[in-house]
């Protein structure tokens, strides 16, 4: 297996690309820690892994609550070395519509989970990914991130803000350490979040979560160099 023996953390993990990624990881001998607000959604996803022969520990908690993720990189420490996996998957859409009719609230909201809670997660876990003798990094995206479109100004800014704070810390960590970052862009894939945007759209029409871990464990389990952005077709 490609990831027997190391520790992986993924967010968002109850639904969606996010738990496909944790199974998937899990697969392939790595003990998964998933994250995300939904206990009940986490504990099967949990199921899902020990029933197909893998390990996994849940860790229920709202990644814009306070020190919540201060709380769990100490929880972690505690119990593993290093982290040799991190996959950013957690975000929000927020409402589609114009620039000027942003609702001032619900923007702070966005950027507090897709920028501030992200680079709370990169601070918190920098240490034990620097303990890892091969860390990697993977942060979702979308396209409006580096081609903006009408209506998707506020969950645009914030995944452009967010690629340029991951790919900083993958520069930074070049000649520093083992810690190697790259950005994926999911593409049209059947989620949650694709729904809420896209409510017409045939389900049936896009890819799997399936698709999308898959893509992402041969990227993990790759020697893919700092900065690279892929793009699951």
């Amino acid at each position: 297996m490609k990831f027997t023996g190391q520790l992986a953390l993924v967010t968002g993990a109850s639904r969606g690309i996010g738990a496909a990624t944790a199974l998937a990881l899990a697969a392939e001998g790595a003990h998964v820690v998933i994250t995300a607000r939904s206990a009940d959604g986490l504990e099967k996803i949990e199921e899902q892994i020990h029933n197909a022969g893998g390990s996994a520990t849940i860790a229920p908690l709202d990644l814009t609550d306070g020190d919540s993720i201060g709380r769990l990189a100490t929880a972690i420490a505690g119990r593993w070395e290093g982290l040799d996996i991190l996959v950013l998957n957690a975000a929000m859409l927020g409402t589609l519509a114009p620039v000027p009719a942003i609702d001032g609230k619900e923007f702070n909201s966005v950027l507090t989970l897709n920028l501030i809670a992200q680079q709370a997660l990169i601070a918190g876990f920098d240490p034990m990914l620097r303990k890892s003798d091969n860390a990697r990094l993977v942060g979702m995206t979308s396209s409006v991130g580096r081609k903006p479109r009408a209506f998707w100004g506020a969950y645009g800014a914030s995944k452009a803000a967010f690629e340029s704070l991951l790919t900083s810390y993958g520069e930074e960590m070049r000649n520093l350490g083992k810690i190697r970052t790259a950005i994926v862009d999911p593409g049209r894939t059947r989620t949650k979040m694709r729904a809420s945007a896209y409510p017409g759209e045939d389900p049936a029409s896009v890819k799997l979560p399936s698709v999308v871990a898959d893509r992402l464990v041969e990227i993990l389990a790759s020697d893919f160099e700092t900065g690279e952005h892929f793009q699951v077709s």
